[in-house]
């Protein structure tokens, strides 16, 4: 495997170097780093080793014991490097780039991985326990390297083995780009659960799309948002495996026949291959690696013929590539449904191919030692097989399911119902009635007319059980339909969900209250036992561990590393919050954060800012409702204050804003030109004198998050309240050390509960204050005329102060607040802000008094664990057991799952 002129120098040398005998392995037998200076080698004798096993500690492996860097495990981790390096990559170290460095580690890294993926896949064949399905059209994974390195417990073992070859390990992980799967915190939700479900060593499937560019790359350009396809597999991806034995046909359009023996035949219609790729998701040290399934659109055929017959060769390649349009892109959110043909394709074309997978691996079942045979009897399908809708994407797969059941299993009507409803659960993730899916009817019989047929006799017989409850009540009878009538006749998807499944949750306690009384509160009058709650949660793994060294080092030298597989754990800091020594090194490990992040933004925007000035941040998709424009008045006011009293004292406060405004969402994009356009006049107001800096952050993505969120000291969590339905960013802020100011909205009303008055920064109006403000008839100028403050900035803006270029810029944006009824209420919300504001400017003066409520906040972030998410759903809604991954035997066979 290995070359015969390469392998005995570097294993020859290596061993003299963990023998003393050399202190430099010489140039001729390293792989270098072009970074690196060609003939530039490293020092490796015993002190040195030994200095940086012990960096390696404090950077990232806290938890490791270091007996793992052993000569014998240093070596194997260089030959399987070298090996990928020349026989996978084909390459010399002449010729290989960073790149090329990085592919061989991460196939180095994914050797390690795969004893652990056929050991679990092996034992899942074998026990056949009930598995969970976790449907989501999103999966936004972010880099891969480092946290599968943490989870395998070999990230020392590697950096220290590059290191000996004159490789920077940080450098490596680097050049991975971001698998940008998903939009937002739907995307990145699904990719922590995944994590939790491998760390508890349950048996779970992610199953998605293999989207050939991924969340588009924002680049600014004169303060506008400019998107530039992420063309994420350009130099390929080192971590899926193809699964061609795989491949199952999805159809689309077709003719429904109904056939004598009672049952419907759907043919004749567009096959559309899937071509299933699987990822490895590996638990934390506990030989536990689950699988994430993402399928990907190809043609049946290479071309068609008859084209080529008639000469018609671009008609053949063209129709090719529309069919394998339909994992072609991710589309961007922007909380606005659109029904778009190919976003039902893109949805339709996920849940057929899941459910073809998932049956396949029902019905194959292991009865003895070698024996298999096909499971036929459905009726403990559910028993089997949880299939979790994450919000209402997937919901196809209820009409699909049962097209499946009663067409070709030949399974009676209400039999398949009970067994469809029982194996699915639904996740509400959003209270906007515009973000919330509505299928046209016509759209529907012209693509899926077989599931169209489904959906209307779903309706039938649960508008019947809805009448026979409350009988007269056709009010109750309208509301509560599958298919709305008023405008454009469509399905409503989330109707759809509820009523299939056997379980429905929101995502925080705040938000399932509100989907119970308002939302959907004809379907909790009917199902009341159908809702629960379940709070989303992070992963510790990436959000704290991998992201955050100098806190987690802090922490794991304080009270162990447990927390790590326990965030409950982070509770045994309160001990120490008014320990001196420990607040002091607190402060030390936040500052550390901080200048890390100011020398990426002197590099990346050439902008000094003060580590020592307070790191005020909102990063979120740009969207009206997360009131990132609210932020902005504030940034102005302080602007104002300063220009008005120059030689004043003000706290100093480097304020960061990032987030990708949705394509077509013109106002989003209004708002971060906005954004850029105050942050050019702050930034450049010598009268200022670098007591407020304005910084917008350009593609703000998971690798960054990664940078930014262990630096900050004040998030801005700051939606109307009763818009936002949980959040997650507000809770990767809190485990990292920071102050929270935000509304009762989301999981900010259970942070609040958990930390007090006194360690979060509340304001503004609750979600009963803003009904009762729209029953009264809200007035925004009002608040325009009465407050000063607020009306010097907006007159500012509508003037053209921030576009001199430009005067009338940004009307619309006035116009947003003063015309049209100021939707989200910025303007009542704005002097509550204001107050609250200054009390975090006076308090951020004392540094241990706000590090003290830092530590609080850390201790009491336990609850926002994934881990304990998932452990609910298992519990209360999946009823899905751990299997725990035992040593395999020595004539263990690989079986793919």
């Amino acid at each position: 495997l290995f070359l015969g002129d390469l392998r005995q120098p570097i294993n020859q040398k290596m061993s003299e170097v963990f023998r003393g005998r050399t202190k430099t392995p010489p140039p001729s037998a390293l792989v270098r780093s072009r970074s690196i200076s060609r003939g530039r080698s490293f020092s490796q004798d015993e002190e040195t080793l030994n200095k940086m096993k012990r960096e390696e500690a404090i950077n990232f492996d806290f938890i490791s014991s270091l007996e793992d860097l052993t000569e014998d495990n240093v070596r194997a981790i260089r030959d399987l490097f070298n090996r990928h390096i020349h026989c996978t990559l084909a390459k010399d170290v002449d010729v290989a780039t960073d790149r090329d460095y990085y592919l061989a580690l991460s196939y180095t890294v994914r050797d390690h991985v795969m004893s652990g993926w056929h050991k679990t896949q092996k034992q899942y064949y074998e026990k056949d326990p009930k598995r969970v399905y976790y449907l989501s059209m999103e999966f936004y994974m972010g880099r891969s390297l480092t946290n599968t390195m943490i989870n395998l417990g070999i990230r020392s073992l590697c950096s220290t083995t590059l290191y000996g070859m004159g490789l920077k390990m940080e450098e490596l992980e680097e050049v991975e780009v971001d698998a940008g799967l998903g939009n937002g915190g739907l995307g990145r939700l699904a990719a922590c659960f995944l994590d939790s479900m491998a760390t508890l060593a349950l048996p779970g499937y992610g199953y998605g799309l293999r989207y050939e560019y991924g969340i588009f790359e924002q680049r600014i350009r004169d303060g506008f948002q400019e998107e530039i396809p992420d063309d994420w597999l350009q130099f390929g991806n080192p971590w899926e495996v193809a699964r061609p034995e795989y491949i199952l046909p999805v159809q689309f359009h077709g003719d429904v026949k109904w056939l004598e023996n009672g049952r419907f035949s759907w043919d004749d219609g567009q096959i559309i291959l899937a071509v299933p790729y699987d990822t490895p998701i590996p638990g934390f040290r506990n030989d536990t690696v689950n699988t994430l399934r993402l399928w990907s659109a190809r043609s049946p055929n290479s071309f068609d013929l008859s084209y080529f017959n008639h000469g018609n060769y671009i008609k053949a390649v063209i129709d090719r590539n529309l069919a394998e349009n339909i994992t072609r892109v991710l589309y961007p959110n922007d909380n606005f449904f659109e029904g778009k043909e190919l976003r039902l394709k893109q949805e339709y074309f996920l849940v057929s191919a899941t459910l073809q997978d998932i049956i396949r691996r029902f019905k194959h079942v292991r009865t003895g030692i070698v024996d298999a045979m096909e499971r036929t009897d459905f009726s403990i399908f559910f028993k089997k097989a949880a299939i979790q809708l994450n919000d209402t994407h997937p919901s196809l797969a209820i009409p699909e399911l049962m097209r499946i059941l009663v067409d070709q299993e030949g399974i009676k009507w209400d039999s398949a119902w009970e067994i469809c409803s029982k194996a699915f659960s639904y996740t509400n993730h959003t209270i906007l009635p515009e973000a919330l899916e509505r299928w046209p009817v016509t759209l529907l019989e012209r693509v899926l007319p077989r599931h169209l047929m489904i959906i209307y006799e779903i309706n039938r017989r649960h508008l019947d059980h809805v009448t026979t409850l409350f009988p007269g009540d056709l009010d109750r009878r309208t509301r509560m339909s599958l298919i709305e009538e008023q405008g454009e006749r469509s399905v409503n998807m989330a109707h759809l969900c509820i009523v299939g499944s056997h379980a429905v949750n929101g995502v925080a306690a705040i938000h399932s209250n509100i989907i119970k009384k308002t939302t959907f509160k004809d379907f909790f009058d009917l199902w009341p036992e159908k809702f629960q709650n379940k709070t989303n949660g992070i992963t510790p793994r990436r959000w704290l561990l991998q992201c955050n060294a100098p806190l987690s080092k802090l922490i794991i030298d304080t009270i162990g590393d447990e927390w790590v597989t326990n965030l409950d754990k982070l509770s045994n800091l309160l001990e120490y919050a008014n320990n001196d020594e420990f607040i002091d090194s607190f402060i030390e490990a936040k500052l550390e954060n901080k200048r890390r992040l100011a020398r990426l933004l002197r590099k990346d925007y050439g902008i000094e800012v003060n580590p020592e000035s307070m790191f005020d941040i909102h990063v979120k998709r740009i969207h009206e409702y997360k009131r990132q424009l609210l932020n902005c008045l504030h940034v102005i006011t302080l602007y104002n204050r300063i220009k008005a009293n120059p030689r004043g004292e003000f706290t100093p406060r480097t304020v960061l804003v990032g987030g990708k405004a949705a394509p077509g969402y013109h106002t989003a994009k209004m708002i971060i030109k906005l954004i850029c356009s105050v942050a050019d006049v702050v930034n450049t107001d010598p009268d200022v004198c670098g007591r407020l800096k304005v910084i917008f952050l350009e593609n703000y993505r998971v690798s960054f998050a990664e940078k930014v969120i262990p630096a900050c000291d004040l998030s801005q969590q700051i939606s109307l309240a009763g818009t936002e339905a949980s959040g997650t960013g507000n809770m990767k802020f809190m485990i990292n050390g920071a102050l929270t100011i935000g509304t009762l909205d989301g999981a900010n009303v259970e942070m609040h509960e958990l930390v007090g008055d006194e360690n979060i920064y509340i304001f503004g109006m609750k979600v009963h204050d803003v009904e009762d403000l729209h029953a009264e008839g809200y007035k925004p100028s009002e608040f325009y005329d009465n407050n000063p403050e607020l009306k010097r900035c907006l007159d500012m803006i509508q003037s053209g102060y921030f576009s001199p270029d430009s005067k009338d810029r940004f009307h619309d944006l006035v116009d947003t607040l003063l015309v049209h009824g100021d939707r989200f209420c910025l303007l009542k919300d704005y002097e509550d802000y204001m107050r609250v504001q200054d009390i975090v400017n006076e308090e951020f003066k004392d540094k241990k008094a706000w590090a003290k409520k830092c530590i609080i906040n850390v201790a009491n972030g336990g609850f926002f664990s994934s881990d304990r998410t998932i452990q609910q759903y298992a519990t209360e809604i999946w009823n899905a057991k751990p299997v725990p991954i035992e040593r395999p035997s020595l004539d263990f066979e690989v079986i793919h799952d």
